[in-house]
């Protein structure tokens, strides 16, 4: 082969970079992207490595396309493409990150390229060794394709419904043991966040009241994400159009918990005409002012109980708001710690969500935290909602973090609504429905009877 055949093949490879950077500049999101991105870059690979007839086509070109895909989704912004950060969720967010890219790039693309080069290894047992690693390889390779290949699907319900749905570019879960059942509409709490294996897990006794919709809350996924509190709202809105027009009923009930409920509250002031009623779980007020008590009592926690890493974290960034996803890091790992309380349930082992779904729940979470927080900050229900139109409900933790009890507590007593109830379950936190399902399911049915 010529040198310029040779440098074709390296070309090649970096080519291939730029495209991914442009196509998926946060890597292969769905089953699709994944195939695609293995079957291109196995092609590169291959070619790069009966070009050169060298083993160093095995690093080389898999080198090649990441420092060009690194260097050209430079724009994108969030912790899955920034540098990585040394602590526990950085090291999360890389290892469900580049590394999840790796094994759907880098590694498709080195063992093509070790298939083709075409030079085998002087000595026997140094070709055994190659032999067996190569086909470790390719056995990886193939089957973490094939899984994240396999696509989601919901159990389904006889005479019911059942259907993982996409609506808006969003996606949402809807299940009911009967079509005519009342329409309810959940909203999670995360940024990025979803809820379908909570739901599914856990509350799976809500579908024989209502015909429950789970949306999934739009992901910071491409390189400049313009998310903001008016389009989380927006997609509040979306999704309950879909499902007035799907189910033929002018008004849905609307549950929204802790930061989700901010834009669920909104949809319902906005257009009270959609709703019959709106629930709050966890339900988020003022986030700045939320921050600012979870920094003092975190903080004193961590000076407590001698946690010297935290406090010099937490004393060198001052009290909030942060504009890097990293600086809340303490309140992720440490805020229900601090209170006593359980921490948000991990329910990703449903078979509503894809491997690439479970793999990337945090970094999905993060990017969108990333852009998504800071909008957040000046929204305070105390101002902006003093009435609801419709009946408010809200469905409260007795040992919910101070944080979000006292915002809330200043809201709810002048909020004016036409029927206005408050219920507490006092051994819960911050996650009534999942900390005791079988009284949230018992409760939500009797408010909304």
């Amino acid at each position: 082969m010529t040198t310029y055949a040779k440098i074709g093949a390296f070309l090649l490879a970096a080519g291939w970079g730029l495209i991914a950077a442009s196509w998926t500049p946060r890597g292969p999101l769905t089953g699709a992207e994944a195939l695609w991105s293995v079957a291109v870059s196995a092609g590169a690979g291959f070619l790069a490595g009966w070009t050169t007839r060298s083993r160093w086509a095995i690093i080389g070109a898999p080198l090649t396309f990441a420092v060009v895909f690194e260097l050209a989704r430079a724009t994108a912004t969030g912790p899955s493409v920034d540098a990585p950060h040394p602590s526990i969720m950085g090291i999360l967010v890389l290892v469900t990150g580049r590394g999840v890219h790796a094994l759907l790039s880098l590694l498709p693309m080195a063992v093509a390229a070790a298939f083709a080069h075409r030079r085998p290894a002087a000595r026997r047992w140094r070709r055994v060794t190659g032999r067996i690693a190569l086909g470790l390889a390719t056995v990886v390779t193939v089957a973490f394709a094939v899984a994240a290949a396999v696509p989601a699907r919901t159990e389904p319900i006889s005479g019911g419904v059942a259907e993982l749905a996409h609506v808006g570019g969003l996606g949402v879960m809807i299940r009911g043991a009967s079509p005519s059942l009342p329409l309810l509409l959940y909203v999670p709490g995360p940024p990025g966040g979803s809820a379908t294996g909570t739901m599914r897990g856990r509350l799976a006794a809500l579908e024989r009241r209502f015909v429950v919709a789970t949306m999934d809350r739009r992901g910071a996924e491409g390189r400049a994400p313009e998310l903001t509190v008016d389009s989380e709202t927006a997609d509040v809105l979306t999704v309950t159009d879909h499902l007035r027009k799907r189910f033929g009923q002018d008004r849905i009930t609307l549950v929204g918990h802790s930061g989700g409920s901010i834009p669920a509250v909104l949809a319902v002031q906005r257009h009270p005409e959609r709703y019959r009623a709106y629930v709050g779980t966890g339900q988020a007020v003022d986030l700045r002012a939320s921050d600012r008590i979870f920094y003092t009592d975190v903080l004193a926690w961590a000076r407590s109980g001698g946690r010297s890493e935290v406090v010099a974290q937490l004393e060198r960034q001052g009290p909030p708001p942060w504009d890097d996803a990293y600086d809340y890091e303490p309140f992720h790992l440490h805020a229900a710690e601090a209170y006593g309380v359980a921490g948000a349930p991990v329910d990703i082992g449903a078979g509503e969500y894809t491997l690439l779904a479970k793999a990337h729940t945090m970094t999905r979470m993060l990017d969108t935290w990333d852009a998504l927080y800071p909008r957040m900050q000046d929204t305070d229900l105390r101002r902006e909602v003093p009435a609801l139109a419709v009946p408010a409900y809200f469905v409260q933790g007795g040992r919910e973090m101070r944080g979000l009890a006292e915002p809330f507590a200043a809201w709810y007593a002048a909020l004016e609504s036409p029927d206005k109830r408050l219920v507490t379950f006092p051994a819960a936190g911050h996650h009534p429905m999942s900390e005791d399902p079988d009284r949230f399911v018992s409760t939500l049915t009797e408010l909304l009877a």
